[in-house]
This record gives structure tokens, C-alpha cells and sequence, in this order.
């Protein structure tokens, strides 16, 4: 039954739903929920370190449930957005379309990306491809080549497109984490299939097989609902693509492991990681904010992430330190602070 509390997180995709039927403010709703109800109770829930014994990790590790739910959100995903490719067609004004992008975009980032970097990193074959599918509902496939045989290898060092420098604006990140990210998996992919000795472009490129199938999905939506709707389409993506940029850059900021004397970065350690242990942030997103046991064991499924006291960690949870990075001047003022005590 502990497995259940992350049916929150479905508690979006109901605001979408709203969001998509409803015109005036409450096409914001998701947005007012992530980005105000959630800081909001995060200041007032104490944040929860405790961490499962070894024996009730174990079982919870194989409970299923944990994986089951994870699975229901892909149908969510993909049918909210086809309802989004109606929805977005109807006469509503400049601020309800802009409230219903938002809103896709929304879940184009907690769901589509969240949720197929966590599938990403199973062993499954099937659970790897939904994490695929996941990802193209926000365009942004090439996360999985990338982030698996690239960030977690050079986390916390500068040769690593997702890990902020400190003083870097937010916004001069989003730019070259993604871009560079993008790059990074095309020289990933082509570098492994050169140890294969086959062809770089082969069907057997995942970034090809990538590309094709963003292309193929943007021909489709054109086709059968035209280039308006294609058009919030892209919008929406973007929001969902700019969502996880910014959780890269509050997840290291500033962070950088030290090279020993033969000039090999050290391992990857939990306090490479910015840490979050705010509860409501960690149901919607899966745990994601527990980062630091994340990038000390990547395989590991989220339910059973720890909370290591060692790890630096972050005043609130996820959505309200998304806040406060897109504030330059405030972010670098508080956290270069904790930089420096840590």
C-alpha cells in the first residue's frame, strides 16, 4: 500500500483535463498547482529523510505496484495529448491558449520526461521502450543516449552539458545544456556502433531512429490536424524540454568532482548532488529530488532511493527552487552561499 501515495501525481493530468475544458483562469490550473499549491505545502510539510530498512526496501523493490503505476501514465500521456490536439483548436482567447499550452507542457515535462527517464533506466526492454515513447511526446528523445552513457558518466565535471557552472544563468543553461546534450548523443551513439565496427548511420543508431520518429510525429500532426495545431504542439514540447533543463541546473549547480593526481575525476559521490527530501515534490515526480542516491546508483527504482546525510541539500523541493532559478541574482545570492558552506 505505500506504493499508492504516488497517484498524486495523476492529480495533473485531472487539472489538464480541467484545464482543457474549462476557459478564464482555469486553463492555469496545473500550472498554479505546480508552481504555487506545491512550495506552498512544502513550507509547511517538514522535509522526510527517512530511508526504508534493508529488509522493507528489499520487498518494495520487487513490489510491482511501483512499476505498474508508472505504467499507467503513458496511456494518461498520450491520450491528454490527443485531447490537447482538439482542445487547442477550439475559439478561446490569447491567454486560454496560452493557458492550455502551458498546461501540456506541463505534462509534457512531470510525465513524458520524468517519467521516461525512470523507464530509461530499466533493464527492461519493454519498460525502455515506453520510457522512448514517453520522451517523444516531448520531442526530446535523445535524452536517453545522452543522459545514460553520458551525463552519468561526467556528472559534476565540466566536460558534462547538464551540470550548471556556478554563476551561469539559468537561461544561458538552457541553451547550452540542451544543444550540447543533443550533440553529445549523436557522438555517443555513432562512437559505440564504431566499436561495433558498423556503419555510424545504420538502423541500428538510436538517434537515427530517433530523429525519424520526431519527424514521422510531426508529419502526422500536421496531416491529419494541421499547422496551428502542430505549431502548440512545438510550443508545448518546449515547455516540457525547458522543465528539464531547469531541474539539471538546480540538481548540480555549482557542483564539480576534483581529478586525483593521474588526472581521472574521482567517483561519483551523493554529494555531487543537490538533495530534496520535500515530500510533495518527491510523490509528483517520482522521487526524482532524492538525485543524489540516483547518481550513486542509477539503476536503482525510485521507490527505494535514500536520503544520505552527507548530501548537500536544497531549502525547499523541486518546483520552488524551479522558481528561484529562473531569478538569477536571488539564485546565485542564496545557493553560492551554500556552495561555499558545503
Amino acid at each position: 500500500m505505500k506504493g499508492l501515495k504516488y497517484l498524486l501525481v495523476f492529480v495533473l493530468p485531472i487539472a489538464t483535463y480541467i484545464s482543457f475544458t474549462s476557459l478564464g483562469v482555469l486553463t492555469y490550473l496545473p500550472a498554479f498547482i505546480v508552481f504555487g499549491i506545491v512550495p506552498l505545502l512544502e513550507l509547511f510539510f517538514k522535509a522526510d529523510s527517512k530511508n526504508f530498512d534493508k529488509e522493507t526496501a528489499q520487498l518494495e523493490k520487487e513490489n510491482n505496484l511501483y512499476s505498474w503505476i508508472l505504467y499507467l501514465t503513458v496511456p494518461v500521456q498520450i491520450g491528454m495529448l490527443i485531447f490537447y490536439f482538439y482542445a487547442i483548436q477550439e475559439p478561446i482567447s490569447n491567454a486560454e491558449y496560452i493557458g492550455r499550452i502551458l498546461s501540456m507542457g506541463l505534462l509534457c515535462g512531470i510525465l513524458g520526461i520524468n517519467v521516461g527517464h525512470e523507464l530509461g533506466h530499466r533493464q527492461n526492454k519493454t519498460a525502455q521502450f515506453l520510457g522512448e515513447l514517453m520522451l517523444l511526446t516531448s520531442l526530446n528523445t535523445h535524452f536517453l543516449p545522452y543522459h545514460n552513457g553520458g551525463h552519468h558518466f561526467n556528472v559534476a565535471t565540466l566536460e558534462d552539458a547538464a551540470t550548471a557552472r556556478k554563476n551561469e544563468p539559468l537561461y544561458l543553461f538552457w541553451i547550452r545544456s540542451h544543444f550540447s546534450s543533443y550533440k553529445q548523443a549523436w557522438q555517443l551513439e555513432m562512437r559505440r556502433l564504431q566499436s561495433e565496427n558498423k556503419n555510424v548511420f545504420a538502423w541500428q543508431n538510436k538517434m537515427v531512429n530517433y530523429t525519424m520518429a520526431s519527424i514521422l510525429l510531426l508529419f502526422w500532426i500536421y496531416y491529419f490536424f494541421g499547422g496551428f495545431v502542430l505549431l502548440s504542439f512545438i510550443f508545448a514540447a518546449i515547455i516540457g524540454i525547458l522543465q528539464l533543463e531547469t531541474v539539471n541546473y538546480i540538481e548540480h549547480y555549482g557542483l564539480l568532482r576534483q581529478k586525483n593526481a593521474y588526472g581521472r575525476y574521482e567517483k561519483v559521490r551523493h554529494h555531487h548532488s543537490w538533495n530534496s527530501d520535500h515530500i510533495v515534490g518527491r510523490l509528483v515526480l517520482f522521487n526524482l529530488s532524492r538525485h543524489s542516491d540516483h547518481h550513486y546508483n542509477g539503476s536503482k527504482p525510485y521507490q527505494i532511493l535514500k536520503s544520505i546525510p552527507e548530501s548537500p541539500q536544497m531549502p525547499t523541493g523541486y518546483p520552488g527552487m524551479m522558481i528561484l532559478a529562473l531569478i538569477p541574482p536571488l539564485w546565485f545570492r542564496h545557493m553560492n552561499a551554500k556552495i561555499n558552506n558545503f
